[in-house]
């Protein structure tokens, strides 16, 4: 049994001892009634007795029937019982736990302040260290790479598919110009082209071709008499060697730096390079093959590879004490300095987690009452009273104490202005 429980009994025990004594000396004094004394005391004894009885009934009265005996207004408590549980539920909703009182103490309290001492404290803690780790993991394990894949995908299309075509033609262009990869692509081309005269067998298709050419020329009269002389003079050999050395000759003279035809050439390249942003039909054309290209280019496959190899190596350097040390404890550390540092946001979040409580003590508040009114109802009446006399029993039975010594001495009081009067 708990100290609790026993201190109700022993108070009422000593209301009954005390109400005892009285009734003890009331009937003690009788044979001396006739001296002041005896009569003194007498009257004490006998409204002491009377206060304790009154009292003790009133006391009984609360709970239960005195002596069991059904006496109208006794057996209040389980009388009155709704009526009783309707008022304390009122009052805790209303009174004691009102919704004001609790948002007025909720906002006595600084939860900002106190999370982040928390979070400061607790922070170099073995647990949270772990807990950061295994959050880190399960954070970058969860990650769904068939999901993630389609959004890149139409992102990167969506990138290049806004790129302007003449934009980037224009920039193109003003690095070879400004690169000098126009004259370098001149010399490249002049460098095969020459060794490609040089070849043998380019001198013999150079032959064939002239001669077919001048095969395939009719002139008038004189002129095609003497093309004919000229063709009995000159065999494809010949002619061949003659072209070749031409071009040649040709390409020696544009590969060097001072020549008028190479600077001319340049020239002609470079302006019509310019002007290409300015070729509608060709812009148009450029963007019709890039708009084809990306919608028929498919690299999921390879951004799904991607995803994987960055999602496995994100897991070992998660799982890398260095991670921890080097990168996630400073930079928590850094996180928690700055905010303290920032009222802004401290008072910003502190609002945000008061708003939070306002709205569930507004959502919620009347479970209070309902909590309490349900936790009643599934006590009987006998239970519900021994509750309430071991909780308030201690000072009820001291009423009756005070009524048999308050009593006690009124009765002497009075038995001495009778005697007086």
């Amino acid at each position: 049994m708990s100290k609790k429980s026993k201190q109700p009994k022993k108070s009422k025990r000593l209301a009954s001892f005390s109400l005892a004594v009285m009734g003890t000396g009331f009937v003690a004094t009788i044979p001396f009634q006739g001296s002041f004394l005896g009569e003194l005391l007498q009257g004490g004894f006998e409204a002491g007795l009377v206060g304790g009885l009154a009292d003790w009934f009133a006391v009984t009265a609360l709970f239960r029937h005195p002596m069991g005996l059904p006496i109208p207004h006794t057996a209040l408590l389980p009388k009155n019982r709704q009526r009783i549980t309707k008022t304390l539920v009122s009052t805790l909703e209303n009174d004691w736990l009102s919704k004001e009182s609790i948002r007025n103490k909720i906002k006595q309290i600084n939860f900002t302040e106190k999370i982040l001492s928390v979070l400061e404290r607790e922070i170099h803690s073995v647990s949270v260290k772990k807990s950061a780790v295994s959050l880190a993991e399960q954070l970058i394990s969860q990650i769904n790479l068939e999901k993630v894949t389609p959004l890149i995908e139409k992102e990167i299309k969506s990138t290049f598919d806004s790129i302007e075509v003449s934009t980037i033609l224009q920039s193109a262009i003003n690095q070879v110009l400004n690169r000098g990869y126009d004259e370098k692509a001149l010399d490249y081309l002049l460098g095969k082209s020459e060794e490609w005269i040089k070849k043998g067998e380019t001198k013999n298709q150079l032959g064939k071709l002239a001669i077919r050419t001048l095969d395939n020329l009719e002139l008038d009269g004189f002129l095609q008499f003497a093309l004919k002389s000229f063709q009995h003079l000159l065999n494809e050999e010949k002619l061949g060697s003659i072209l070749q050395n031409l071009l040649l000759s040709v390409v020696s003279s544009l590969r060097k730096l001072d020549d008028t035809n190479r600077k001319s050439l340049l020239l002609h390249i470079r302006t019509e390079l310019k002007n290409i942003q300015d070729d509608m039909k060709l812009l148009e054309e450029i963007k019709k093959w890039k708009d084809k290209l990306i919608a028929d280019w498919e690299p999921a496959e390879e951004i799904t590879e991607v995803l994987q190899k960055t999602q496995q190596k994100a897991l070992a350097f998660v799982k890398d004490s260095k991670f921890l040390e080097m990168y996630l404890l400073p930079f928590l550390t850094r996180l928690l300095n700055n905010l303290k540092e920032d009222q802004e946001k401290i008072t910003t979040i502190e609002n945000w987690i008061q708003k939070q409580f306002s709205n569930l003590l507004e959502e919620n508040h009347s479970k209070i009452g309902m909590l309490v009114q349900e936790n009643l109802d599934k006590l009987d009446d006998e239970t519900l009273i021994h509750m309430m006399e071991n909780n308030i029993g201690k000072d009820l039975q001291w009423i009756r104490v005070n009524g048999a010594v308050c009593g006690f001495i009124i009765g002497i009081f009075l038995t001495i202005i009778k005697a007086i009067i």
